[in-house]
């Protein structure tokens, strides 16, 4: 079976073509997230092995990306391997991990097409629970695609947002600890800015297939206001009347999510301004207790002074946690001869 990413064949009908470009006249997601659940299931209902089943669901996942880029979905990201996979039985996870290093090696195969498409292709968790030659694999392929802008490919692979919230929170009680960051400083904004989807949009709409109702960690604080889909399809019988019905109950919902939206980014502004003008509010108090003096009120140009000094932090912060993970991804690419 060929395990092509992206699938070579028009697959879209002309009446999907159609119908397609009707749905087209409302707000079309940018991000849409898929959980490929039923693999095995269907490989039970066709009497194969487990691992034809995960090999349909890998030919299915080409022509859904098709789907995407031909309804202007910029962005898609597919959970591949949970770190939950791990716990199945060996000869499964032998499977999986096999058919994930064909995968890999697959990308670096397409690296012309990839590029050719613009498509920035970002591995999505934690990488140390992975054999090392897929990590460089993997490596090699993120870094020679990275600077790509037209479309993005996020594979969740040795992923759950159990672990990215963990690790978020340990990235930020490493910068208290190494000084570039006050623990006033901690906030929902640092939190995800810290996460390993840092670089994407929360998604838009995000699709589980085989009828299960329920994330099974996946984006777990990324998806708070998304449009969920939860389909009573398995993951290789998925089809484009299905993509198209997610998308469509995506745009009914669509105003009032984004009202939602708006009201907690309002919400948590409020809440750091406060937050900044009590520090203020607290470093004055501490510098008139020194001096002798009475405090007054704090103006707001020292409440604005304080909100740009943390600001700052916070980028110098990020900007070193960015540039450890760049290396990380640097060091484990395969070195030139």
């Amino acid at each position: 079976m060929d395990l092509q990413w992206f699938s070579q064949k028009n697959t879209v009908t002309w009446l999907q073509r159609l119908c397609g470009n009707i749905l087209k006249t409302g707000p079309i997601p940018k991000h849409v997230a898929f959980i490929m659940d039923g693999n095995r299931r269907f490989a039970s209902k066709k009497s194969m092995e487990n691992s034809q089943g995960h090999l349909k669901g890998v030919e299915k996942l080409a022509e859904v990306l098709e789907w995407c880029l031909y309804l202007g979905i910029t962005e898609a990201t597919v959970y591949a391997f949970s770190i939950d996979n791990f716990k199945r039985s060996k000869e499964e996870v032998d499977c999986l991990m096999e058919l994930a290093r064909a995968r890999a090696k697959r990308l670096m195969e397409e690296k012309d097409e990839l590029n050719k498409r613009g498509v920035c292709v970002r591995l999505i968790g934690n990488l140390s629970y992975l054999p090392q030659d897929i990590q460089n694999i993997i490596a090699e392929v993120v870094n020679l695609s990275k600077n790509n802008t037209r479309a993005f490919l996020n594979i969740c692979l040795a992923y759950s947002s159990q672990d990215e919230i963990s690790t978020a929170i340990k990235d930020v009680a490493e910068g208290v600890q190494m000084g570039l960051l006050k623990t006033s400083d901690v906030d929902q904004q640092l939190l995800q800015n810290c996460m390993y989807t840092n670089k994407s949009p929360n998604p838009d709409l995000l699709i589980r297939t085989s009828g299960e109702v329920r994330l099974s960690g996946f984006l777990a604080w990324q998806s708070s206001f998304s449009s969920l889909s939860f389909l009573k399809v398995l993951w290789p019988e998925f089809n484009i009347w299905h993509l198209y019905y997610a998308i469509l109950s995506y745009q009914t919902t669509h105003n009032s999510r984004q009202v939602a939206v708006n009201y907690d980014n309002t919400e948590c502004e409020r809440i750091r301004m406060a937050s900044d003008y009590k520090c203020a509010q607290e470093e004055s108090h501490a510098e008139h207790d020194y001096l002798g003096e009475n405090m007054g009120s704090v103006s707001a140009a020292k409440t604005h002074a304080y909100s740009l000094q943390r600001k700052r932090r916070v980028d110098a912060f990020l900007n070193y946690l960015y540039n450890k993970r760049e290396a990380y991804i640097q060091a484990l690419c395969p070195k030139m001869l």
